[in-house]
């Protein structure tokens, strides 16, 4: 035996949406995370503004996972925006994360979206992939947040 794994008779089939696979690798990958991090659970985070006829302002999905937070979308409506919503939602995001113990939050944006606001807030550029989409960059941020953090600065 020469250590190779033999795969048994399958087919490959590429396509568009498949929600069953989704769900399916989104299991299977949750499990394999939960076991590999001692029992830590990934848990969603959301935030949202609504204005007095409960139409969204904006709002942010993010998850928890052990000490770590990671916000997934952040939109403000465009005739609110510059007026502070993003900040709120990212501190009401951030403060609730040191809630669920976190002590690091990580974000990315694209070159054409926000990559000034981020630093605004204490986060710190770890890293750039150029080129995408359309030669634009996609820039990733850190920053440690809660007990471990640094009044929002984040040391060498």
């Amino acid at each position: 035996m020469t250590g190779e794994q033999h795969s048994v008779a399958a087919s490959l089939r590429v396509g568009g949406a498949d929600d069953d696979l989704e769900q399916r690798l989104d299991d299977e990958l949750t499990a394999f995370n939960t076991a590999a991090a001692g029992g830590a659970r990934t848990e969603p985070l959301t935030v949202r503004v609504t204005d007095e006829s409960g139409a969204l302002v904006g709002g942010l999905t993010a998850w928890t996972w052990s000490t770590l937070a990671s916000v997934d979308m952040l939109w403000v409506r465009e005739e609110q925006r510059q007026a502070g919503w993003g900040s709120r939602l990212m501190r009401a995001a951030e403060e609730e994360a040191v809630r669920r113990g976190c002590t690091d939050m990580i974000v990315s944006t694209y070159t054409f979206q926000a990559p000034g606001f981020y630093p605004r807030l204490g986060f710190r550029e770890r890293g750039r992939i150029e080129g995408v989409p359309g030669g634009h960059e996609d820039v990733y941020f850190h920053k440690r947040i809660g007990a471990g953090g640094t009044g929002g600065v984040l040391g060498p």
